[in-house]
């Protein structure tokens, strides 16, 4: 694939704001390991080569294994992962696919059940904004370096 534009270049306000979204969730009192899961799973379900690289690239340097990072693309039939981390992905999948899903309320239950308000809202703003950088990176088709 080749590159379209660089979007960073093309709105520097816009990518300010972007970055400065993501400089929040940075701050946030989830555990960077959760969030990275998060990114790597949305960034699979999207497609979204430079993100998968970049996220698996993030988790590994904070500590992630190899062995959980190849699973988490078949996550629900992995035993790696616990009960909080299984509802974290199951949400990044519900809201990631929310036009087929609709957010089931089953999917809600199990956040509820490992997170609280505060958690479950942070956790859906990392979700959403993850999501919102796979949109730029795929439409502008931003590539890895090799």
């Amino acid at each position: 694939m080749t590159a379209r534009i660089d979007f960073y270049a093309a709105s520097p306000e816009a990518l300010k704001a972007m970055l400065a979204l993501e400089g929040a969730i940075s701050k946030l009192p989830l555990e960077k390991s959760l969030i990275e899961l998060v990114k790597t799973r949305a960034s699979q379900i999207n497609g979204c080569a430079f993100c998968v690289d970049m996220h698996t690239a993030d988790a590994r340097k904070a500590g992630e294994s190899e062995r959980r990072l190849y699973a988490v693309a078949v996550w629900r039939e992995a035993p790696f992962f616990n009960e909080r981390e299984r509802a974290a992905l199951a949400w990044t999948e519900a809201l990631t696919l929310v036009a087929e899903t609709r957010a089931p309320d089953a999917d809600y239950a199990l956040l509820e059940t490992h997170f609280s308000a505060k958690e479950m809202v942070d956790l859906s703003v990392a979700i959403a904004t993850i999501n919102a950088w796979n949109r730029l990176a795929v439409g502008f088709r931003k590539m890895p370096a090799e």
